[in-house]
């Protein structure tokens, strides 16, 4: 089985059928931001609250540029009655492709797959993939655990604002709030970097206002 996908790695790519039409992944999220997350199988009820509900905020992915995926080891078939069931149930139609991953090559390449939980079924994964088609995140969740992803929204706001700036966003930090100066910036740099100052609590943790994107 192939080892699982670090911060770092390249995303595999790959070709598939979607709800939206046949794709190949490295094409469609060229230069972009992307979600990429896994579902058990379909008919599932966590899994359908999921989907509508990322459905409903997909607006806020778009203003940040984020292209969103979802995978089900599934038939494309049985995609489109979910699709209805999704529909009827969450109040809101899903508005982004859902990947058919029956024979679970996908699963497999992206590690999604745990022989300890099942031999199966893909635990609830998340991957968020940079514009160079990096990870920069990989998290699992167990299968009865549905996911958080106003929490995905923040995670995405942090990685955007520090590829951009040198900080750093401390604990339990959202859009808006103070960030920490990175430490490889010196005192010098950092006049230069934030001319708006900062609090030095410690020599490594200082404290300013959240640059302007």
């Amino acid at each position: 089985m192939p080892r699982a996908l670090l911060i770092g790695d390249f995303a595999p790519n790959f070709t598939a059928q979607t709800t939206q039409g046949f794709i190949n992944f490295h094409n469609e999220i060229e230069g972009s931001w992307t979600i990429l997350f896994s579902h058990p199988r379909n008919f599932t009820p966590i899994c359908t609250t999921e989907l509508g509900y990322v459905a409903k905020i997909k607006p806020e992915f778009d203003k940040r540029g984020v292209k969103i995926f979802g995978l089900s080891v599934d038939r494309i078939e049985d995609h489109g009655l979910w699709e209805k069931d999704i529909e009827e149930t969450q109040g809101c139609k899903l508005n982004y492709p859902l990947i058919a991953d029956h024979d679970a090559e996908i699963a497999a390449a992206y590690g999604m797959i745990h022989p300890n939980a099942s031999d199966t079924s893909t635990v609830r994964s998340i991957f968020i993939i940079d514009p160079n088609k990096k990870i920069k995140v990989n998290l699992q969740y167990p299968t009865s655990t549905g996911r958080n992803f106003d929490e995905i929204l923040r995670i995405i706001d942090s990685l955007q604002l520090t590829e951009k700036h040198s900080v750093a966003t401390p604990v339990n930090w959202k859009y808006g709030d103070d960030v920490i100066i990175a430490p490889s910036v010196s005192n010098a740099q950092a006049k230069e970097k934030f001319p708006q100052g900062w609090v030095e609590q410690k020599p490594y943790l200082r404290i300013t206002k959240m640059p302007k994107s």
